[in-house]
């Protein structure tokens, strides 16, 4: 389908001022189909992995119909993580940078309620939380949804993987049943085909399809490594890629905290993020990532949804994900805003079918490589040396180093050999 401009849509003043502040000129597929149908009231179904603009699609939609002068709840979106929560709570705070008074809230356990109660008191237009904490909040009365006009249901699927129906459900008898519902979710499955029947009328079901998804910025390659090696392979590779920001991704927590004490005992700065850390841990986690004082994030699939980080050069598949679709969402985390991205994948032993698996769903070639070994590290440390000191020679003033150097050459060594003992104070301080 063609996509649609944003100055085309029937949406105001205030919201195209800022779309245009945040960058955007031309709406992502999902945004295309959904927001024409969303504005007109409709339910929408929106079919779309998290990367394809997903929130600007529903949340545009959901600040057009906000009244100002009333100060109670109209809209509510319900997401499966406190990261995503805070991840939308964010997209929809610069969506709405220029109407004044509108008042957005992110509710979600490890917060403090009573911070939570005090903004509520004072008026909220739109909530944005994880089922848990909003129940809690009904319960003390402290969260009154007697005026939504909308609900959104923020990645369905997994909310009903991490055991939310009955909390959504419950959530859902606290709404006017005259209201516009829209259910986003990466897959379709019958639990998502029930929970539309009963809460959606007429719904438009719209999809992205799975081709749009994976970036062709991303260079994508495995290698085949016993499971013992994985972790050595990934400090070779570490070493010898120059890479700023790496997320890696494993299958359990165990392994997330298990990779983290290994990689900071071979001195790298590094920290992981799990579904057992308390939410300040993962706060402080993330923001030390994002600020660049850690190099290296490694997290489970879970931990990581929400995590929305523009500049991550490469992502390691330190384990075959177990479902094709986390292999789309983790090496959709590089390659992001038409930079070019890196995806490694460690492949052990029957592992390989599941990769076989991962290309047929993503219609993608995955190169394999050959692990790198203690000699091709040590070349290309050196070359990437002898080409600092190339330009060193052809862009520095050296006069004063010359001088010492002609002071050894007086006493009889020569050139060469003075040349080649720099070099090996400097390779050994770097191995230390």
């Amino acid at each position: 389908m063609d996509q649609l401009a944003f100055n085309d849509l029937n949406i105001s003043k205030n919201i195209k001022k800022a779309i245009v502040d945040m960058g955007f000129e031309e709406a992502t597929p999902i945004q295309s189909l959904t927001i024409p149908f969303a504005l007109e009231g409709k339910d929408v179904i929106g079919q779309a992995q998290t990367g394809t603009g997903k929130t600007a699609a529903f949340g545009i939609p959901v600040l057009e119909k906000i009244y100002i002068p009333d100060k109670s709840v109209q809209a509510i979106i319900l997401c499966p993580t406190r990261e995503l929560s805070i991840q939308v709570a964010e997209e929809l705070g610069k969506l709405s940078m220029h109407i004044s008074k509108l008042k957005t809230l992110p509710v979600y356990g490890g917060q403090p309620i009573g911070r939570q109660i005090r903004a509520l008191n004072k008026g909220v237009h739109v909530v944005i939380g994880t089922p848990g904490r909003v129940i809690d909040h009904i319960k003390r009365g402290t969260l009154i949804l007697d005026g939504v006009e909308t609900v959104v249901l923020d990645e369905a699927d997994e909310m009903l993987d991490m055991g939310f129906r009955d909390d959504i459900e419950e959530i859902l008898r606290h709404v006017p049943k005259k209201r516009q519902t829209l259910l986003f979710s990466a897959t379709m499955s019958k639990a998502i085909l029930k929970l539309t029947k009963k809460y959606q009328q007429n719904p438009k079901h719209v999809k992205v399809a799975q081709h749009q998804i994976t970036a062709p910025e991303i260079e994508q390659i495995y290698f085949e490594v016993k499971e013992k090696m994985k972790t050595e392979v990934l400090s070779r590779l570490l070493d010898i890629h120059d890479l700023n920001l790496t997320l890696v991704f494993c299958n359990t927590k165990r392994r997330v905290d298990r990779l983290v004490k290994d990689l900071k005992t071979r001195g790298y700065f590094v920290d992981g993020i799990h579904g057992d850390m308390r939410q300040g841990q993962r706060d402080k986690v993330m923001n030390k990532f994002r600020k660049g004082k850690i190099d290296i994030l490694v997290a489970t699939d879970v931990a990581a949804r929400g995590i929305d980080v523009s500049n991550v050069d490469a992502v390691f598949n330190y384990d075959v994900p177990n479902d094709n679709e986390y292999y789309v969402h983790r090496i959709g985390r590089t390659g992001r805003a038409g930079q070019k991205g890196q995806a490694f994948t460690f492949v052990a032993g029957k592992e390989i079918y599941k990769l076989r698996d991962i290309q047929r769903f993503t219609k993608t070639k995955i190169k394999q490589n050959q692990i790198p070994s203690l000699r091709d590290i040590e070349k290309i440390k050196t070359d990437i040396l002898l080409d600092k000191v190339k330009n060193i020679v052809e862009n520095d003033n050296l006069d004063r180093y010359v001088h010492n150097v002609e002071r050894l050459i007086e006493v009889g060594y020569t050139s060469v050999d003075i040349s080649a003992a720099l070099l090996k104070i400097i390779e050994d301080r770097d191995g230390q």
